[in-house]
């Protein structure tokens, strides 16, 4: 494993332009691209294709075309969980699905992070990621977008449209834009 590969892992500052770090991109790419062009009667090819891909696939979980991912190999979705339409998981960092976690539409899981001080850091692109992790039993309403770094605590409902930019506790409900708990459930 190259020294940028190595760093994204660790969470530091590396460079996605690494000709290693763009190999396993395209590898993935390929598998997404396989994965949206199944037709809808071909369940059992969709599940393969997703187990090469991710990291971990639960029993009994799946996945709506159309999908979007970098890696692959840094999700794991636990069982009995789904990821509806549109979803986009840039996964340059961990992104852990809990069990019993339904995904509503167009939602996004976003790992990667940028230099915000440091303009020229930015410019020969320089990035970092921190991990998402989404606990037990939670739901997230359609477009939802989680931001890198966040956790959601399990039994969790997050509401349409909402953007979680902190971490969330166990049995709330959450919406808004930054995202913020209304109630306890």
């Amino acid at each position: 494993m190259g020294e940028q590969k190595e760093r994204m892992l660790r969470g530091e500052l590396y460079r996605d332009n690494d000709p290693e770090l763009v190999a396993d991109r395209r590898r993935a790419q390929g598998l997404v691209d396989e994965f949206n062009g199944t037709g809808a009667e071909e369940t059992g090819r969709r599940d393969e294709i997703l187990r090469r891909l991710l990291g971990k696939l639960g029993e009994g979980s799946w996945i709506m075309p159309r999908f979007q991912c970098d890696y692959g190999y840094l999700i794991e979705m636990g069982t009995n969980s789904f990821l509806n339409y549109d979803a986009i998981l840039l996964d340059c960092a961990p992104i852990r699905i809990g069990n019993d976690v339904s995904i509503g539409p167009r939602c996004q899981l976003l790992t990667a992070l940028h230099p915000m001080e440091d303009h020229e850091k930015r410019r020969q692109r320089w990035e970092s990621a921190a991990p998402i992790t989404i606990g037990d039993n939670v739901w997230f309403g359609g477009g939802v977008i989680v931001c890198a770094g966040v956790t959601v605590g399990d039994d969790t409902v997050v509401g349409a449209g909402s953007v979680v930019t902190r971490d969330l506790p166990s049995r709330v409900f959450a919406a808004g834009n930054p995202a913020r708990v209304i109630r306890q459930l």
